[in-house]
């Protein structure tokens, strides 16, 4: 059912991408690479990858990408200036923090100098952090500080069960980024402080910026507090009248039409 309501989406999102070429959207796996012990004893990555289709995967939206005719690719090491030649929109979700991995792979300086050359020289960051408790915003911030931009160490849009999902909507404040979404969803997210420079996409009701775009050198970040377009809710296992797979594909859209005019 969501990959024929997926295709359908993208059929009628694809004519607002002119002239589409394959984009590639790299996703990282070096920063967030989380395991868990199998019923066999084996450790298994798992958690915001492409190519994990249970909840905890980014699979449904990475089909998403590919409708639109995007390439779908990964990196498992620290960003160069090489590794990142080749990306049009590169995804950092969720950096490992110590509770995650026994050896995380933290933000560095040399790590945040790559990133923000690319992004200078045209390239899309997208930044998808989490409330403090699942993930490690202190390198994490230090990349994002680059851009203006700083995760607050705080919960926004906290929904306590599945009989309170009314309380994870967000205030869609940039329907340039959102054209069909009218009622996403989006849960525990950190509020994000921004410069002047930035532009709020998403608020919580309380009207903290939970979601914003900024434009660096020739490129842009967007970034959210939390990874919010996993599997689980696009849209997994939200209750009806909820968009969460519109959301996905209005993102995916802009972003790759941002990629697109670089």
């Amino acid at each position: 059912m969501i990959n024929k309501r997926i295709a359908c989406l993208a059929f009628f999102i694809l004519p607002l991408i002119p002239a589409l070429t394959a984009q590639t959207v790299v996703l990282d796996y070096y920063f967030n690479h989380e395991t868990k012990k199998t019923a066999s004893g084996e450790m298994k990555r798992f958690h915001y990858l492409w190519d994990d289709k249970a909840n905890t995967g980014f699979s449904v939206w990475g089909d998403i990408f590919k409708n639109m005719g995007a390439k779908l690719d990964t990196l498992d090491k620290a960003p160069t200036a090489g590794s990142l030649k080749g990306a049009g929109i590169y995804i950092i979700a969720d950096p490992d923090n110590k509770k995650e991995s026994e050896n995380p792979h933290y933000i560095e300086t040399g790590d945040i100098e790559n990133i923000s050359a690319w992004v200078k020289a045209g390239g899309i960051l997208v930044l998808m952090a989490n409330d403090s408790a699942n993930t490690e915003l202190p390198h994490f911030n230090n990349l994002a500080a680059k851009f203006g931009l700083h995760f607050n160490d705080d919960l926004q849009n906290h929904v306590t069960d599945d009989r309170h999902f009314d309380d994870g909507i967000p205030v869609i404040v940039n329907t340039a980024v959102f054209k069909t979404a009218k009622k996403p969803f989006i849960k525990d997210a950190c509020s994000i402080a921004q410069g002047k420079n930035a532009g709020t996409v998403l608020q919580s009701p309380a009207g903290a910026t939970i979601a914003t775009t900024v434009a660096y050198g020739r490129g842009t970040v967007f970034a959210v507090g939390d990874p919010w377009l996993y599997n689980e809710y696009v849209n997994g296992r939200l209750p009806a009248g909820f968009d969460n797979d519109k959301a996905a594909a209005d993102l995916a859209a802009w972003l790759l039409q941002l990629a697109k005019g670089k």
